[in-house]
């Protein structure tokens, strides 16, 4: 068995300030073809899957690219094509291949493609042929179009948020396309559109019981996959939005009709819970009056200012809060300004030195906050633990603190995912009273342990949460939120 696998991911916020160029990609995440390290990635679970099993079962595996954006804005036409192309000649080497394993993420939008999976998929499809199977598992924050079911045999979607199941489903793609393959299962792909755009925190219910629902479906003897596909709501793309896939034997559901009954109902179902899956997210001061009468450790998540989901992380409206009230034994984190680190460097640790921290890009990124900073701790080129063990890259990094209030700032874009954000730099944010985070749930997993309360903030930023303030052009219409 011949099997190629690659990945080319990222997550465009097309409301974004900043546009996504090809050093964005090298400075997440690029490997050529053949230099993939000895740790599995965030998007590269199926070589990582693809490698484990087919040591065991005397598979030629052909590494391709692998290469991967902190979310942002805009992809560059340069960015996608040079990248798509690489990938594409990476494959081209490899052939003839049995199976094409990719790793992708599903809301990347480049200048002239507001479709880059389905655009790479279609390509894929026409090198290959079809008697190839093509497979991919992608971050469930996708917009699905007709063009990715049309030529990949079988997407799988990650199941929780956080994404705490990322090499569960790269094992579960390759053992299904090595099954089809093998022409034991032939998969048929079922998707019913909700009609709205939901943030599905599978942490709580109702979405981690549409999560257990799921997995119950799938072992049913007919259905091979279930994908509950959130979309990206801050994707301005004509397939932006919330659906149901349902991958069905077609050997045991020769018309699709099982698949289809199943997905819809399926859809329909969260279409009548879609009121109770966002948290209350009550502005700066409300959230800041629930944390100073709740006692021990309180998080608070400033998902408008998310990296994750494009932003820039360098918004300054909570932080200045945090000290116009006074808030002291508090820690933030991280927030993204260069220039701050470089200077935190140059003074050294232990110095004291003024300093205008964050607010650099947008006005959505809030005025610079003047403050005279002590430089408690500095690291160059930190990594943090990541989804699933994977790595996450900082940049230089630097802890300062003025006031009883501490902040990370980073080089690197990136949001908040482990404490050892903290930890490393010498904060344990267990012992400190508050903990603000630039992250919209993926920290949940690392800190929740250590919070008495967690609170979803609605401050401003490009994570917009009210999305009728976003100037949505070409997206499918009515749609719930926005079109009550």
């Amino acid at each position: 068995m011949r099997v190629f696998s690659a990945a080319l991911a990222t997550e465009t916020n097309t409301f974004g300030p900043m546009p996504t160029d090809i050093l964005s990609f090298h400075e997440r995440t690029y490997f050529r073809a053949g230099e993939h390290p000895d740790a599995m990635q965030m998007h590269s679970g199926p070589l990582w899957a693809a490698r484990q099993i087919g040591r065991e079962r005397g598979w030629t595996l052909i590494e391709g690219l692998v290469a991967a954006a902190v979310p942002n804005g805009i992809v560059t036409r340069n960015a996608y094509e040079t990248l798509r192309n690489e990938l594409l000649n990476d494959l081209r080497r490899a052939l003839p291949v049995d199976i094409v394993l990719l790793g992708l993420h599903g809301a990347m939008v480049a200048d002239g493609y507001d479709d880059c999976e389905g655009d790479l998929l279609a390509r894929v499809r026409e090198i290959v042929g079809t008697d190839t199977v093509i497979g991919a598992t992608l971050d469930s924050h996708t917009h699905l179009s007709k063009c990715m079911t049309e030529n990949a045999d079988l997407m799988i979607w990650w199941k929780e948020y956080p994404h705490t199941d990322i090499l569960d489903r790269a094992v579960e793609l390759v053992e299904l396309c090595a099954a089809t393959r093998a022409g034991q299962i032939t998969p048929h792909a079922a998707v019913a559109d909700t009609g709205m755009i939901a943030v599905l925190h599978t942490t709580r219910s109702p979405a981690s019981d549409f999560v257990a629902r799921a997995k119950a479906l799938e072992r049913r003897e007919e259905v091979l996959s279930v994908s509950i596909v959130h979309g990206f709501p801050w994707g301005d793309t004509p397939d932006m939005g919330t659906k149901v896939v349902i991958y069905t034997d077609a050997r045991l559901d020769r018309d699709g009709s099982t698949g289809r009954a199943l997905a819809r109902a399926f859809a329909d179902d969260l279409w009548a819970a879609r009121e109770q899956f966002e948290p209350a997210l009550p502005g700066i001061d409300d959230a800041f009056d629930l944390a100073e009468s709740t006692s021990g450790t309180v998080v608070l998540a400033d998902g408008a200012d998310n990296s994750g989901g494009g932003a820039p992380s360098d918004s300054t409206f909570i932080l200045r809060r945090l000290f116009e009230r006074k808030m002291t034994g508090a820690c933030l984190g991280p927030l993204w300004d260069p220039g701050a680190v470089r200077l935190a460097f140059a003074a050294g640790e232990g110095a004291t030195l003024p300093l205008r921290v964050g607010g650099k890009i947008s006005p959505l990124s809030g005025d610079p906050v003047d403050a005279v900073w002590r430089v408690c701790a500095l690291k160059r080129g930190m990594m943090m633990s990541g989804l699933a063990g994977t790595p996450a890259k900082l940049g230089d990094c630097a802890l300062i603190e003025s006031a009883g209030v501490e902040v990370v700032i980073t080089s690197l874009r990136c949001q908040a995912f482990s404490v050892d954000l903290f930890t490393q730099l010498g904060c344990d944010p267990a012992t400190r009273r508050f903990v603000i985070l630039k992250s919209s749930q993926h920290f949940y997993a690392a800190y929740a342990p250590i919070a008495s309360r967690v609170i979803y903030v609605a401050a401003r930023g490009v994570v917009a949460h009210d999305l009728s303030t976003l100037p949505f052009r070409k997206i499918s219409r009515p749609k719930w939120p926005l079109d009550r």
